[in-house]
């Protein structure tokens, strides 16, 4: 298989595995060209990528322009505040406006679910959901994926546990489908309020002991609490949120194995995970953030390829 089976990234639940493996193995090779001394290959010269953020961003936001840059791409940022393109109208007479200016690519982030998917069917260019509210983020599971495969080869069998707020986290979500399909066994793990109602029909299991699913797990991937998409109060305080479900040095120490440890970012330190995890031999933070820029260089490649547009390879 040379060509992915979708047009558009709008969530990992579209991909097959194939398309799946096929973005690890594209993102191999992009991996090798943005670790030499030049950086950048002509792949995407004549193509024009807008960036829509109607949401804050900055990792998700930098990676995606640097991908772009990579594949030697021309770019079109644009934010707006959410209060902009409150009405779905709204959103594609922005988008058309862009697209107007022959705009080949949008890659959208939006704090409205199913933004990307709405966008997909009423305007007439490839899109990559950059993060649909408390939805979808794919690129980010399909980094994660690519980091464990890294560090563990084959994800088949392996245990993966997400830690934290699973109810707001459009990350655990892609995670999910994604390691699913890849053949991990996958846990969420998280106070009862902060883990939503429908989780047991994605075949998950579910625990509200750190410490047990530490000892269950060959991946823990820590999450952070996203205060902002919180309209209550979901604990009684973030040092008790701590004292349940902060990881620290001594729990992974106690352990009789040694297991990897990710983090989406941005990190709250000393809330979810402290500094000595983030900065030990256990933690892969840094090299997702490296992968980030590799997989989006290979998910913009293969859709600009799938549309056969102009690109020089």
């Amino acid at each position: 298989m040379s060509e992915l089976s979708v047009d558009h990234l709008l969530g990992i639940k579209n991909l097959s595995t194939e398309d799946i493996n096929l973005i690890f193995q594209t993102a191999d090779q992009f991996k090798e060209v943005i670790n030499r001394p030049i950086r950048k290959v002509p792949s995407l010269r004549d193509i024009t990528i807008a960036n829509l953020f109607f949401e804050n961003s900055t990792r998700t936001r930098l990676s995606f322009e640097l991908a772009e840059k990579r594949l030697s791409a021309d770019t079109v940022n644009f934010s707006a505040s959410s209060s902009s393109v409150s009405k779905g109208e709204t959103l594609i007479d922005t988008v058309n406006n862009i697209l107007s200016m022959k705009v080949d690519m949008v890659v959208m982030r939006h704090p409205n679910p199913g933004a990307a998917v709405f966008l997909s069917q009423n305007v007439d260019s490839t899109i990559v959901n950059a993060g649909d509210g408390a939805h979808e983020h794919p690129t980010q599971a399909l980094l994660d994926a690519f980091s464990m495969r890294e560090k563990h080869n084959d994800l088949k069998g392996k245990k993966v546990v997400i830690v934290g707020d699973i109810l707001h986290s459009r990350v655990a979500l892609s995670n999910i489908f994604c390691l699913q399909k890849l053949g991990a066994e996958v846990r969420v793990c998280g106070p009862t309020t902060l883990i939503p109602k429908y989780i047991h029909t994605l075949g998950v299991e579910v625990s509200h002991n750190l410490q047990e699913s530490l000892e269950w797990c060959d991946v823990a991937n820590m999450l952070r609490v996203q205060h902002e998409r919180q309209d209550i109060k979901y604990f009684p305080s973030v040092r008790e949120y701590t004292q349940q479900f902060g990881l620290t040095l001594p729990m992974l120490d106690s352990l009789k194995k040694d297991i990897t440890i990710m983090h989406p970012g941005p990190i709250n330190r000393g809330v979810e995970i402290t500094s000595e995890v983030a900065d030990s031999d256990y933690s892969i933070i840094l090299n997702q953030v490296e992968n980030g820029v590799a997989i989006r260089m290979a998910v913009l490649y293969l859709l600009a390829s799938k549309k056969k547009m102009n690109f020089k390879g």
